[in-house]
């Protein structure tokens, strides 16, 4: 490191314990489910780390009217299909379900699995998911406000519920925002998952660090996860960054880059 910032943020910059994990967003659009379902097993065979399904009612890309698959009733179906690959939501929308129910559906989903599932969540961007399902879309920051009273409410149903989970539940929490967002991953996050690049990634970290010194907590107990690129991810990892997702979808789901990033992992982690 040229400079040194905050012993906060280099706890997190120098994080070298953690091994590189390599995650997939299998969109679930634009494809029938047979195919979701043999590409799922295909890179839980490759070895990939953790696959990941999106929170949405409608494609976002290609053809808006295409077809498309629900999240949570697609993550109990893997549960069943795969057998090593963690899995969960990149992200969960809170808008669209109660928080409680959200505890309880991943709590099950994390017993059918055999305690593989990731809880991401997200506070919601996609009006049209909103409007055609009928839910309120506010603002950018009422929605972060109601993720904010969400996340606590999920903790709490876990608590409750018998059979309670299989362990505890990795939480990732999307977005980048400082104020709000930072402030939610050093109270609640195991993971932290942005789009940042790198000279981003050295800012926001700062920020975070800043977040979990005002509640005492070791940052480097979140894990970074980015979405994966090839052009910066050596500096990424230099800065702390360890879990890096790619994607792919339909109509013919392609895990070239997949491949490409596994290979990397395994020498990363030599």
């Amino acid at each position: 490191m040229a400079r040194r910032k905050s012993a906060t943020t280099c706890k997190l910059i120098h994080m070298t314990d953690r091994p590189v994990r390599i995650g997939l967003t299998l969109q679930p659009q634009h494809m029938d489910y047979p195919t979701i379902r043999r590409t799922a097993s295909a890179a839980e065979d490759l070895g990939l780390d953790v696959l990941f399904t999106w929170d949405h009612f409608f494609p976002v890309s290609g053809d808006l009217d295409g077809m498309h698959f629900e999240c949570w009733t697609t993550l109990a179906a893997w549960a069943e299909s795969t057998s090593r690959v963690s899995i969960g939501t990149l992200v969960c929308c809170n808008s669209y379900r109660n928080p409680d129910l959200v505890a309880d559906m991943a709590r099950t989903v994390d017993h059918i699995s055999g305690g593989r599932l990731v809880l991401g969540m997200g506070s919601g961007w996609f009006k049209r998911d909103y409007t055609e399902y009928g839910y309120e879309f506010g603002t950018a920051g009422s929605r972060l406000d109601d993720l904010a009273e969400a996340l606590p409410r999920i903790e709490s149903r876990w608590g409750k519920l018998n059979p309670p989970p299989t362990r505890k539940i990795p939480v990732l929490v999307g977005g980048s925002g400082e104020k709000k967002t930072l402030r939610m991953v050093a109270r609640h996050a195991d993971i932290w998952h942005s789009y940042s690049d790198a000279s981003m990634l050295k800012h926001k970290l700062s920020v975070l660090g800043e977040h979990c010194a005002a509640i005492g907590r070791d940052p480097t107990e979140i894990e970074i996860s980015l979405t994966g690129k090839t052009t910066d991810r050596d500096e990424l990892y230099e800065l702390g960054a360890r879990l890096f997702i790619i994607y792919t979808g339909g109509p013919q789901p392609d895990l070239t880059e997949l491949r490409e990033f596994l290979a990397w992992r395994d020498k990363m982690n030599a």
